[in-house]
């Protein structure tokens, strides 16, 4: 069984994946916890799962005057798939 915080990471990579925001391509962060179930959308915890993800550099961060985009790392691109094709139920 999954926890919180995997479930939220396996939300946010998946969201990302399916509109393919790779490199350049970004979103708001702000756009992440949408679609999101609310018993998930705890905003500490939510913040915790970005800061690994871009620590694990899997995410891309670009600070603009409006706020904070992301986007998935090329790079990491095997990894996610991998990790998100083993954490779908």
């Amino acid at each position: 069984m999954m926890d919180d915080y995997d479930k939220i990471k396996l939300h946010v990579l998946s969201k990302l994946v399916r509109k393919r925001m790779w490199q350049h391509k970004h979103t708001s962060i702000h756009n992440l916890p949408k679609g999101m179930p609310d018993h998930l959308r705890d905003n500490k915890l939510i913040k915790r799962v970005i800061s690994e993800l871009i620590k694990d550099k899997w995410l891309l961060s670009k600070p603009t005057f409006y706020g904070l985009e992301l986007s998935l790392n090329i790079d990491k691109k095997k990894e996610i798939e991998e990790y998100i094709e083993n954490n779908l139920v």
